[in-house]
């Protein structure tokens, strides 16, 4: 099994049933969650005319290489409402693939790590929670690195538990 690291997000109607539903949906699909992060409400990035997110992270194991798991990643989000839209604008379900192991992916499809990772507040907060000491595979540097050094300063605000 790899190990794989999961952003979800969502920003329409009950934010956190949509997330977890995804990680039922994650499950169904033969992926092992092995953790899930806090639930983040979290600031709006780059478009800023919308509603807040609520985000998690999510340790997954999977034998899927990471196209094939992009596929299943993909399919989820269908599944779940999301349809083409306005680029980081509102959404029922995000999921982004932020790590697989060590490796590094760059296609017309799939980068990993995921290209920004670095500087999203509202993944590297969550991402923080599960492995603070998970290093990028390019640069090197640890979760608790990149968040002291991420130009990000959107709010992350943790949600109390249900």
């Amino acid at each position: 099994m790899k190990r794989v690291y999961l952003s979800l997000g969502s920003n329409f109607g009950d934010r956190a049933a949509r997330i977890r539903k995804a990680l039922e949906e994650l499950m169904a699909a033969g992926l092992e969650v092995v953790q899930v992060s806090s639930f983040y409400q979290t600031e709006p990035v780059d478009f800023h005319p919308q509603r807040w997110f609520v985000n998690c992270v999510a340790q997954v194991g999977t034998s899927r290489m990471p196209l094939q798991l992009l596929k299943i990643v993909q399919s989820i989000e269908r599944k779940l409402g999301r349809k083409p839209g306005i680029p980081k604008g509102p959404r029922p379900i995000d999921i982004d693939i932020l790590l697989y192991e060590n490796a590094v992916v760059r296609s017309s499809a799939l980068t990993i790590p995921h290209a920004r990772l670095h500087e999203r507040r509202f993944v590297l907060v969550p991402l923080l929670e599960l492995a603070p000491n998970l290093r990028h595979p390019v640069t090197q540097r640890s979760v608790v690195e990149m968040l002291h050094e991420t130009p990000d300063r959107s709010q992350v605000i943790k949600l109390r538990t249900e």
